[in-house]
């Protein structure tokens, strides 16, 4: 990485990168469908069902074991707008939020629609995948706030006191980014944020979290990249109760022995802030990826939203490989998630070599319209 934060590729960088990229990716998904078939149960509920240890391994939810929710089906429709906002800007027409709400009003059609309408030509490869075209546990935001063409901005977001983690688990790819500025990672997280989830807390739990994703996709530590999602919360009006929890977080660190007494401590996770904070913690905690999603997955509140976010911040840290290859081989729309992964590094890395202003690869165009 040069000093202007330009990724300079070579084939090391190229495979490090793409192994982060999948980590990221699959872990989040992994942490999801980890906590999809107890995330209404309270740790004593998870106690009962599955013993005193709680969830170990992965339990059936929607009618099989390793099935994702919405979580995982809006982190997809993230990372496709934000490989369409690259083969774009070759127009002249570069504004991702724009892009990324295009592809979230894809994935809302999905949540209507019986299955793929190939009468549209735009929709690119991910909304033809007939597997997501299933309705698993939306947050009421998300679907209220695309429910119409229009898109929420800072000034004027949609649902403005919605402060769950709906924005926030969907935000992961934003931090792969790694060419861009923490800043402006930040931005453009908190931006598309706004677009479902306009509360202050909500939007800034989502840059937060796309700060620390972006520092760890560059190979730096947790607890560094929780210090400088802190100073970008800093200056935003509204950021007191975000920085107050991942603080406490690090604190958490330091008290002992990790358990679910002191994630309780930390909150439930219905609020962005509360979630985002128990993922920290339990990536910063956790012996290993397994015990890291089991901490988080065993608690009170919403087990497939901290199991999601706890999933993607070890995956970026640790790469592809250190995933529990038991859980990989039963995880729902694994091929799809690989596929996109590597289209989305393949796009960061040699985008240039794919479409340009001159020369352009027709397969591509197609599996990513310009329109």
């Amino acid at each position: 990485m040069s000093a202007t934060g330009t990724a300079v590729w070579g084939r090391a960088e190229q495979q490090d990168f793409r192994a982060r990229v999948r980590g990221a990716l699959l872990g989040g998904a992994i942490g999801d469908a980890l906590g999809a078939g107890v995330a209404a149960l309270t740790l004593e509920e998870i106690r009962e069902a599955h013993g005193a240890d709680g969830v170990l391994d992965l339990v059936p939810a929607h009618g099989r074991r390793g099935a994702v929710t919405a979580a995982t089906q809006l982190t997809l429709f993230t990372v496709d707008g934000l490989i369409r906002a690259q083969v774009r800007r070759d127009t002249g027409a570069w504004h991702p939020p724009t892009d990324v709400h295009r592809a979230y009003l894809r994935w809302a059609a999905t949540q209507r629609d019986w299955g793929p309408d190939e009468r549209r030509k735009d929709n690119g490869w991910l909304a033809r995948e007939e597997w997501l075209y299933t309705r698993r546990g939306p947050a009421g935001p998300c679907l209220v706030g695309l429910a119409d063409e229009a898109m929420g901005t800072l000034e004027a977001p949609k649902n403005p006191t919605a402060r769950d983690a709906g924005a926030l688990v969907r935000s992961t790819p934003f931090g792969l980014l790694v060419g861009w500025e923490p800043q402006l990672v930040c931005q453009l997280a908190v931006e598309c944020a706004a677009q479902t989830h306009g509360h202050p807390t909500a939007y800034l739990s989502a840059g937060a979290f796309a700060v620390i994703v972006h520092g760890l996709a560059r190979g730096e530590s947790l607890d560094g990249t929780v210090q400088r999602a802190l100073a970008q919360l800093a200056a935003r009006p509204g950021h007191q109760p975000v920085t107050d929890a991942l603080k406490h977080a690090l604190g958490a660190v330091r008290q002992g022995i990790p358990s679910p007494a002191r994630i309780a401590e930390l909150g439930e996770g219905h609020n962005a802030e509360e979630a985002l904070a128990i993922a920290v913690y339990c990536a910063l905690v956790g012996e290993d990826i397994r015990h890291g999603l089991r901490l988080a997955v065993n608690h009170d509140g919403p087990s497939d939203t901290t199991g999601s976010v706890t999933g993607a911040l070890l995956g970026v840290l640790h790469g592809e490989t250190a995933l529990p290859p038991a859980w990989l081989s039963e995880l729902e729309g694994r091929p799809t998630i690989l596929e996109l992964a590597d289209d989305f590094a393949m796009e960061m890395t040699q985008g240039p070599a794919l479409h340009g202003p001159t020369v352009s690869s027709t397969g591509w165009l197609a599996r990513y319209p310009r329109t």
